[in-house]
């Protein structure tokens, strides 16, 4: 999996758009104003920043040795996916398509109609 590829995967949400964090040049994708996906280099590996419920966030560290915190975002909700380990490709899109529903789904409604949710 390339950061490429995810991004490419992340902007075919309905209403996402891409923006660059200058201060780490980080790639933030957001929904309605809610970023749900980030990708970065971290100490000069590729990785995806997700949302998830803390349940989730903790069972995915536990299970999961490139899986972290989110680096640099609330601990309890964002977790920080590293590219070259081992998590399946499938696991990505699961987690980018939940993380997408999560922030969605705490939109308001508005918004929701506004980008077809």
């Amino acid at each position: 999996m390339t950061s490429s590829e995810l991004l490419t995967y992340c902007m075919g949400k309905p209403g996402a758009e891409q923006s660059v964090e200058n201060q780490r040049g980080a790639n933030q994708v957001k929904v309605g104003d809610a970023m749900f996906a980030m990708v970065c280099e971290i100490d000069g590996r590729e990785a995806i920043s997700l949302k998830t419920s803390p349940e989730l966030a903790e069972q995915l560290r536990a299970t999961h040795p490139d899986i972290v915190p989110g680096d640099h975002l609330n601990k309890a909700h964002w977790n920080t996916v590293f590219l070259d380990g081992s998590l399946p490709d499938s696991q990505f899109y699961y987690l980018i398509d939940g993380s997408y529903q999560l922030v969605v789904s705490g939109l308001p409604e508005a918004v929701r109609q506004e980008i077809g949710r």
